[in-house]
């Protein structure tokens, strides 16, 4: 493939959304074509199963069925939106990718003997994020930005140990994976971080395509 993966990942409420977005809208301005999507969701058989994922009511899910839920609408994702995109050369920036599984169900939900590695493997065809940027900030102020004045969606309203040990399983991913993964402070300035951001993608597409690539 030509094309080139750049995942954001991090807590509820760590800013991954806006600046996935903000990456988006410089790398079109500079000339590439560029493919934004979320996790779950993305096509339109994975915004029905995020609607099942992220639904207060459905609190009878058990941890391997809310899993397999998060793999499922990761394979149609890859297999019908993001693979066809790298295939064609385009930047395609994923709003979560499976790291987050890994933190959320893997540390968060304390499936211990679950093979991560291989259903993520499985559900993404083996497609590996070429920059991945994790964005770190303090669970309650993710929470406190995430939820506003709502009651939040059903991950959202896990209790802050749950949420505690998300933020340790991806913090876990970082050291690990030094060079794919990039911890930043969330709690940065968003234009500081935005532009930290870019340099890092500028990296990652370079590497991928050579220099001055489009």
């Amino acid at each position: 493939m030509t094309g080139v993966l750049i995942s954001f990942e991090g807590i509820e409420g760590c800013g991954k959304s806006t600046q996935a977005r903000l990456l988006a809208d410089t790398l079109r301005a500079q000339g590439h074509e560029v493919l934004a999507v979320r996790e779950p969701g993305g096509s339109v058989l994975a915004e029905k199963i995020r609607a099942l994922l992220l639904d207060p009511a459905n609190t009878a899910m058990t941890p391997m069925a809310e899993l397999l839920l998060y793999e499922a609408a990761r394979a149609q994702l890859v297999a019908e939106i993001v693979r066809p995109a790298l295939d064609r050369g385009m930047i395609v920036v994923c709003d979560r990718f499976y790291d987050s599984t890994t933190a959320y169900q893997g540390v968060g939900r304390g499936l211990a003997n679950v093979d991560f590695t291989m259903l993520n493997r499985l559900a993404t065809g083996g497609i590996v994020p070429d920059l991945t940027v994790l964005l770190d900030v303090p669970v309650e102020t993710g929470l406190r930005r995430a939820k506003g004045d709502t009651a939040g969606d059903r991950m959202e309203r896990e209790p802050v140990e749950f949420h505690d040990r998300v933020r340790r399983g991806f913090q876990t991913i970082a050291a690990a994976e030094r060079e794919r993964v990039r911890q930043l402070d969330g709690l940065r300035a968003r234009e500081e971080l935005a532009a930290e951001i870019a340099a890092l993608a500028a990296e990652a597409i370079e590497f991928r395509r050579g220099p001055g690539a489009r």
